[in-house]
């Protein structure tokens, strides 16, 4: 059902463009029509409309593509977008959900920097706090960021000599980093286990921005009884959440 002031002729326009969007230069009219089906027509106005706009522009094959009205504002977008903003507004949503806290971390060279996190309703008391920085090779939220990183440039990134272990668990060597690495890089998020702290666990996922890179990562940390009861729902949340910042800051999945 749709809301009450639902307007249609908006919601065809933002389905052309998401189509024309996907098939840069490929579409004509008669394409659009069918893929949408949408009459003729309505959607030769419409697409006459959106080009007077700049926001597609009709090659001389009749094809179309994107406008520089709709580079322009995703520019004046992304200069107000501002990661600790929004992951608090999307990230209470995922706490809801699960009721275990969430973190905000950025990659700073062989550390993660701590940028923002909610508490749920659990008296959990986590090892970091918005600010703090810590080892990424000891944390899923540095795991995951490491993700586009080659072996030699994980050896370049992290210093040589005996790695600082916070717990028994804690990954130590840079065979063991990679295979993390590599399984966080196939399966889209990572998983810590007493690294940081005995008793503790955590999954994250990755933030990327418009141009594909990873810019930041989310994780839910929690303890072993509730790690086991709620892991595989935490997962599908972090991802989800990961997934809403992410085309929040521009990324759009191929």
């Amino acid at each position: 059902m749709k809301e009450k002031y639902w307007v249609p002729a908006i919601e065809r326009a933002n389905l052309v463009l998401k189509e024309i969007s996907l098939h840069p230069e490929q579409l004509r009219l008669i394409e659009l029509s069918r893929k949408l089906e949408i009459n003729k027509s309505s959607l030769y106005s419409l697409l006459h409309t959106l080009e007077q706009l700049g926001w597609i522009v009709k090659s001389s094959e009749d094809t179309y593509s994107l406008g520089p009205t709709l580079g322009s504002l995703s520019s004046m977008y992304l200069s107000q977008f501002n990661i600790v903003q929004s992951f608090y507004k999307e990230a209470t949503k995922s706490v809801i959900k699960i009721n275990e806290p969430i973190q905000l971390g950025t990659l700073e060279g062989e550390n993660v920097v701590y940028l923002g996190k909610v508490e749920g309703e659990s008296r959990v008391r986590l090892v970091t706090d918005p600010g703090m920085r810590f080892p990424a090779y000891a944390s899923a939220i540095g795991k995951v960021q490491l993700i586009s990183y080659t072996k030699q440039e994980l050896v370049d990134l992290l210093p040589s000599g005996d790695w600082e272990k916070k717990t028994p668990y804690t990954t130590s060597n840079l065979d063991d980093l990679y295979d993390k690495v590599n399984f966080a890089k196939t399966n889209g998020y990572a998983v810590e286990n007493q690294e940081a702290a005995l008793g503790f666990h955590c999954v994250a996922a990755p933030i990327y921005n418009f141009e594909n890179q990873i810019i930041a990562g989310v994780s839910f940390s929690m303890p072993t009884h509730s790690w086991n009861l709620k892991f595989e729902e935490a997962k599908e949340e972090i991802l989800h959440l990961a997934s809403r910042l992410s085309k929040l800051a521009g990324y759009a999945q191929g």
